[in-house]
């Protein structure tokens, strides 16, 4: 078989390796573009993580209220036993999870008390009717209302823990 060579084998080569790799100037560029796309990305990332967990915590809250408006419902049509002093509201979270005998039926109002996605804890502050609209302790008479103990800044600039 017959073969033909190149007329100038050392160019072949030379050109071959150049087309092989990257130059230093084209591996700087490509660099220089990953971390500008990086940076205008790490924004999006970190806020899309916070509207997550504030989700969360509008959920959360939703579901406790409605676990004490239906705790407040049933007592108020007399299914169960309350103190006078409760105005027919829970004595705390865990009478929610633990439920109340209905007519020989156990009734629970709440699966499990949630972790608060900005503390990462069950540390839910509760609020009694007794106490002031202002007060940031609770009284210990029942549970009226309840919110997060975070002192962080919403993304629409409100408190978590008016929420």
């Amino acid at each position: 078989m017959l073969r033909l060579l190149p007329s100038n084998p050392v160019h072949t080569l030379a050109s071959a390796d150049r087309e092989r790799g990257l130059s230093l100037v084209e591996l700087i560029v490509t660099v220089a573009i990953l971390a500008i796309l990086s940076t205008v990305a790490y924004p999006i990332a970190r806020f899309q993580v916070q509207r997550r967990k504030e989700a969360i915590l509008r959920r959360d809250l939703w579901t406790m209220r409605d676990a004490i408006d239906h705790y407040k419902d049933a007592a108020d049509r007399n299914a169960f036993r309350t103190s006078i002093d409760s105005n027919g509201y829970p004595p705390d979270l865990d009478t929610l999870v633990n439920g109340v005998t209905v007519q020989d039926h156990k009734v629970r109002f709440l699966r499990e008390i949630p972790v608060d996605p900005m503390t990462g804890k069950k540390d839910w502050v509760l609020r009694s009717m007794q106490d002031d609209p202002d007060s940031d302790s609770w009284g210990g008479q029942n549970v009226f209302d309840v919110h997060s103990n975070s002192q962080g800044t919403a993304l629409d600039g409100t408190k978590y823990s008016t929420w």
